[in-house]
């Protein structure tokens, strides 16, 4: 069994305690919903996974046939604020990303496929990055991750900018993608998270707490949510 297991992770930034001993095992083939109010943290505790900003405290693991294999280089992080190479075309940057990755899999598609699936018109191909709505810069962002399908993927409000096509599309790749993989995504929509999500993990005064799926799917689910977040922390 593969497990992404955090344990007592703390996060400060100056006087403010931001992530106050947050843990929770993830589990391959599952897809974690991850919820939060505003500032709650959700971002700085993908930071802390992926390597991008170090913890203060806990341990963060990557458990694979009973050893530890964590590297940050095993986790794809599609970011709120895409991070792209803006001097590319999309298709240059897909041509090369494609290119990169067809070596060490034989089922890497060419870039038009890719163009397609995301629903970007040839003549947007070759428009620079910088020029691309936020939107479809997102769109290029998360088909990376579907290429390089890295062991964890942290999606961080990832269907939000999408036309409802496109969204369902995405939906469903995610779920065909979830044998393979930890994926965790934050989001704000809940009907997002009860249609896909095999788990709910909320991110409540810096601590982590887990709904299961026949919570997830309870016609009070939104209610239960909104409880558990508006609590007072203790």
């Amino acid at each position: 069994m593969t497990q992404l297991i955090l344990e007592d992770i703390v996060k400060s930034f100056g006087k403010k305690e931001v992530l106050r001993g947050a843990s929770f095992p993830f589990e391959k083939g599952k897809i974690y919903g991850l919820l939060g109010r505003n500032g709650a943290g959700k971002t700085t505790l993908f930071n802390c996974i992926s390597g991008e900003i170090p913890a203060d405290g806990g341990t963060i693991r990557l458990m694979e046939d009973g050893q530890d294999v964590y590297d940050p280089d095993k986790i794809g992080f599609s970011f709120a604020e895409p991070v792209l190479p803006e001097f590319l075309t999309g298709y240059e940057y897909l041509r090369f990303f494609t290119d990169i990755h067809r070596g060490q899999r034989a089922d890497i598609g060419t870039p038009e496929e890719y163009f397609r699936l995301i629903r970007i018109a040839e003549e947007d191909q070759h428009r620079l990055i910088r020029n691309y709505s936020q939107g479809m810069k997102n769109k290029l962002q998360i088909v990376s991750l579907l290429i390089a399908r890295p062991p964890v993927l942290l999606l961080d409000e990832p269907l939000t900018s999408f036309d409802v096509v496109v969204a369902h599309e995405m939906k469903e790749i995610l779920v065909r993608m979830k044998q393979d993989h930890i994926i965790l995504f934050s989001t704000h929509i809940l009907q997002i998270a009860a249609d896909i999500c095999d788990e709910v993990v909320m991110l409540h005064g810096g601590k982590l707490t887990g709904l299961d799926s026949e919570q997830i799917r309870r016609p009070d689910f939104e209610e239960q949510v909104v409880r558990l977040l508006t609590e007072e922390e203790t």
